[in-house]
């Protein structure tokens, strides 16, 4: 492995960037030794250095990241396949990468391999229209009942089953224009609820006001259509997982021996299990949605098991399942189900609070864990393989001080206890699990590499001294313990971020130190969301200093504070499923792109309702005081005449309230609202017309309008108001609060910023105290959802009480990302 010094990285930033990488790439990639030093040696065996298309640097990058280690005598011979556009698609690659795994470092026929990988196969356009009908026809009446809600996905993988070397591109530009010819331009219908008819859009009051009819985003990759395709099966796992090079010059190859893979194996039945371990040390927010989503998805997707494992330690003391635990460090165990395993081998952090909270969240997103498991699950096994790591010679307590195990690695430099005899090892640990020793006076080191040039096998902390007045006076690290549980459940694959690539070397050396089953272990990139902070501890900072109020405050990206805000489960696992869970670094992503799944389901769910927020009294002189009618007001844009339970009552009086914002004094072209003079509609009302407005003392503040209206309707104004009318003579209409939320921080990317603080957004929340809503809302209940129609989605916040409704404004009906931000 190579370190890459300052010299050197503005020469491969630009190599790099010949090959087509973009420039954050890159960057990235240099951060990383290992990647670094592979990339640089594919470059040089392909003769590229001197640039190349940026398809091919794709391909290449692939190539440096996920070639078989024990094949890599044939990655030259790739790399020509790959230069010469004979292997050109991801999918070939990836062929190439299971034939040479099988392979290994034998010898191979040319033939097969280009067979394997359909080398020379031409697939024409007219074959891949011929399937796509097929495709289609197989799937019509399906295809005609959804419409454009049809996952598209679907069909692509039908037809890249059948036509597995084609053309992705093409294959989507045929898929995209047969719906079109099947299904014609996609209506206004298409977006909103189902099995509903369109109807006669009205003109809203303020142009700039108008809900947007948006088209759903350009459709997934190729890689993002089933994204768990890129995960081996669980008897795939005998290949060489990771290459350990030491200072001596030794390389270690870690891989399952076939009698290990046989016995793993048989305990599991082949299932995949995998693990979502949080660590308890705050509330899970939406880059844990995506760990999810990997975790429980892929154990859903291929019929397996995913645990709950609690990560971290902890000193409370905890009830589940009338059986007490002390909890201490933990993963998850194996059997054939999503596990849940939490992490509890940090001891401070955590809380019980956050505990119940990650099982409950986990439960709201959808899923379902097949066994909830703490890591002090296993901390008699994980003892006992301390011992044995003693015990051949791969451990040995240590008494270095915190500050002087951070200045020997930083030189490199072995402790002085680090050769001591293993009988002395033995005896000091017992000690310190009895509770002999004094906390902070020793721990236990793992044996491995003090000269390496990764700085995760410098002698990483397998056991430090905890005093708890408990049986275990020690507690085990998440470096020592993660690895061992994952192999102790049987985990199949154990998927992490990609901060955690660098700690694969000894995730891996220390189970094959130990002799244990080796899981596949792949990193993904995080995901990060714009305007916000990910970070778990600025997250407790605002909550702690009551920047925000509490963990589950709207404006966060908690998923309690989104579920607040009224965003739902399944519109968060849409987002996260259209970013996708590849290796590729995504940047951030933009808060709207979230927004338009939010949008997409509401429009689908939340029925429709009248609100006004700052309203302004109009008093209709032509209407009789005291008269009320009780009008029609549909639930869903599509109602149908038939339907009883599409419409809902509201009243109308001689006293209604608009919008304060929907008068003006002047009018212009331009302007839909009302103003002296001029007539507008009350949506599913009557038109009406400003004939005098009453002024405040500074003759500029409008008090009152006085209107009259027209109950022939036979008046045809453009603009279309909203509304709420007094229910009776003199009584206001139902008056409830409103919550208005916007991004918590004014820049993209603040977690970038030395003063992260300063850019708090002082208008993230406004809170509107008297707004009027029409009277059937005071029905609604914690949790429900509505369009206000002309002001955005609201949904009824757990502050309201039977006196006074709270409602928090989830978001806006104007949408950016399908505009262009796609």
């Amino acid at each position: 492995m190579v370190v890459v010094k300052e010299g050197k990285a503005e020469e491969l930033l630009e190599l790099f960037l010949k090959i087509g990488l973009d420039e954050r790439t890159a960057k990235n990639t240099i951060a990383n030794n290992k990647v670094t030093t592979n990339l640089t040696a594919v470059i040089h065996e392909a003769a590229v250095t001197d640039g190349c298309e940026r398809r091919i640097g794709n391909l290449l990058y692939t190539v440096a990241t996920k070639h078989p280690a024990n094949a890599l005598v044939h990655r030259p011979t790739l790399l020509q396949y790959v230069v010469s556009s004979k292997i050109k698609t991801p999918a070939q690659l990836e062929a190439a990468f299971s034939f040479f795994a099988s392979v290994g470092a034998e010898n191979f026929k040319v033939d097969e391999f280009e067979e394997a990988c359909g080398v020379g196969v031409e697939v024409s356009v007219e074959d891949i229209e011929k399937t796509v009908n097929e495709v289609f026809e197989e799937n019509k009446n399906s295809i005609l009942e959804l419409r454009y809600r049809t996952n598209v996905g679907d069909l692509f993988a039908h037809v890249r089953k059948r036509l597995p070397w084609a053309d992705p591109k093409i294959v989507k530009q045929l898929i995209d224009a047969k719906l079109y010819e099947l299904l014609g331009e996609r209506t206004a219908a298409d977006n909103e609820k189902p099995a509903k008819k369109k109807e006669k859009k009205e003109k809203p009051a303020k142009v700039e006001d108008k809900p947007t009819a948006v088209e759903a985003p350009a459709q997934p990759s190729e890689e993002e259509l089933n994204p768990y395709l890129i995960f081996p099966q669980p008897v795939d796992n005998i290949q060489v997982h990771t290459e350990i090079p030491f200072s001596n010059g030794t390389v270690l190859r870690c891989c399952n021996s076939k009698e290990m893979l046989d016995k793993h194996l048989k305990v599991t039945g082949g299932k995949v299990f995998t693990r979502f371990p949080p660590e308890p040390n705050g509330y899970l927010h939406i880059g844990h949605a995506k760990a999810m989503f990997v975790d429980f998805g892929l154990a859903k997707e291929r019929g397996g098991c995913c645990y709950l494992r609690v990560t971290g330690l902890t000193s409370i003391v905890i009830l589940k399942h009338n059986k007490m635990y002390i909890v201490v460090s933990h993963f998850e165990s194996s059997n054939a189900l999503l596990r849940s395993r939490y992490d509890d081998t940090n001891p401070e952090a955590e809380k019980k609070e956050y505990i119940d909270h990650i099982e409950e969240i986990v439960k709201w997103m959808g899923w379902e864990p097949f066994k909830i498991t703490y890591t002090s699950d296993y901390f008699q096994n994980l003892y006992d393989l301390a011992v044995e790591l003693i015990q051949r010679g791969h451990a040995y307590v240590d008494h270095q001080t915190p500050e002087e195990i951070k200045e020997y690695r930083e030189k490199k430099m072995n402790s002085p206890w680090r050769d001591r005899p293993i009988a002395e090892s033995l005896k000091l640990f017992e000690d310190m699990r009895r509770g002999l020793i004094e906390e902070g006076k020793a721990t236990l080191r793992m044996k491995q590499d003090m000269q390496s040039d990764n700085f995760n096998m410098y002698d990483l902390i397998a056991y430090r001294i905890k005093a708890s007045g408990d049986k275990w006076c020690i507690y085990p690290s998440y470096d020592y313990a993660h690895c061992i549980v994952d192999s102790i459940e049987n985990i199949t694959h154990s998927l992490c971020t990609l901060e955690f690539e660098t700690r694969r070397a000894s995730y891996y050396w220390l189970l094959h130190s130990l002799g244990l089953y080796q899981p596949y272990v792949w990193e993904y990139s995080r995901l990060n969301v714009s305007n916000t902070v990910m970070s778990k501890r600025k997250l407790n900072f605002l909550v702690t200093n009551k920047y925000v109020d509490g963990w589950d405050d709207p404006r966060l990206m908690t998923l309690a504070g989104l579920r607040r805000r009224g965003v739902t489960s399944t519109s968060i696992n849409s987002f996260v499923r259209g970013i996708g869970i590849t290796r590729s670094d995504c940047s951030l992503i933009r808060l709207d792109r979230l927004e338009y799944h939010i949008r997409e389901e509401l429009n689908k769910t939340a029925p429709r309702t009248l609100v006004v927020l700052n309203p302004l009294k109009v008093v209709i002189t032509n209407l009789e005081s005291g008269s009320i009618m009780h009008l029609d007001a549909k639930r869903w844009p599509d109602a149908q005449a038939d339907d009883a339970s599409a419409f809902y009552k509201v009243p109308f009086s001689n006293v209604v309230y608009i919008e304060r914002t929907d008068f003006r004094m002047k009018d212009s072209k331009d302007y839909y609202g009302l103003a002296p003079g001029k007539s507008v509609l009350l949506r599913y009302a009557f038109p009406i017309k400003c004939t005098e407005a009453i002024l405040a003392d500074d003759n500029e503040t409008v008090l009152e309008i006085r209107a009259e209206y027209d109950s022939s309707k036979k008046t045809k104004p453009k603009g279309v108001l909203h509304w709420v009318a007094e229910p009776s003579p003199g009584v206001h209409p139902l008056k409830v609060e409103v919550r208005l939320f916007d991004k918590l921080f004014k820049s993209e990317n603040p977690a970038e910023l030395e003063d992260w603080l300063s850019d708090l957004n002082p208008k993230s929340k406004e809170v509107i105290h008297g707004a009027f809503a029409e009277p059937s809302l005071h029905t609604a209940v914690v949790g429900d959802k509505f369009q206000f129609e002309r002001l955005g989605y609201f949904t009824v916040d757990k502050d309201s009480t039977p006196e006074k409704l709270v409602f928090n404004r989830t978001v806006t009906l104007k949408d950016s990302y399908s505009k262009g931000g796609k």
